[in-house]
């Protein structure tokens, strides 16, 4: 599931096992949440969190933070280039 992304593997794991999914969120709205805008985190939070986030689990959430953080972050530094060639072409 790694491979193919945090997405996917959202996908794949509800397609298996939705029961999981149900006892995890209250409501679609936060699963959906998730899956838009912190995939990883999601993930983990259904591995982890069911009744609950104690002791070890709090690190495991913290590293899926970083995970998403770093996408978003790292994105944006790959492409730091490509946006200082648009600003100097259109000067």
């Amino acid at each position: 599931m790694v491979v193919l992304g945090p997405r996917a593997g959202i996908l794949i794991w509800w397609l298996l096992d939705q029961s999981r999914w149900e006892r995890a969120f209250d409501s679609f709205f936060w699963a959906f949440l998730g899956f838009i805008f912190l995939p990883w985190t999601t993930l983990m939070y259904v591995a982890v969190g069911l009744g609950g986030l104690r002791g070890f689990d709090w690190m495991w959430m913290a590293i899926a933070v970083m995970f998403d953080l770093g996408a978003y972050s790292g994105g944006a530094y790959g492409n730091r280039e490509r946006g200082m060639e648009y600003a100097n072409r259109y000067r």
